[in-house]
């Protein structure tokens, strides 16, 4: 298959997800923050890349990962001016 039609089954996928989470929980509007997020972290074929790393320029960081890694997202050594360099190359 080609990637257009990966792309719109996709998009299928997730809104049944949506769909599902209005039909299953009376209180969907609660349960909306987790879907969003599920989507901003997945990875898109399209671009190689979440939705959340080409805005913030990092991954996600999770609660989970914040109670059990001691390392921060930007504790690499890399220098700002560096970081905004290779974010604007990469857009």
């Amino acid at each position: 298959m080609n990637g257009a039609v990966e792309a719109e089954k996709k998009k299928i996928k997730n809104k049944n997800i949506l769909l599902e989470i209005a039909i299953t929980y009376r209180d969907w509007h609660e349960m909306l923050p987790f879907a969003l997020h599920a989507y901003r972290t997945s990875v898109r074929t399209s671009t190689g890349a979440t939705p959340y790393s080409i805005v913030y320029g990092m991954e996600a960081v999770l609660p989970l990962e914040m109670k059990y890694l001691s390392k921060s997202p930007h504790g690499d050594g890399v220098r700002r001016s560096q970081w905004a360099k290779s974010r604007y190359e990469q857009l």
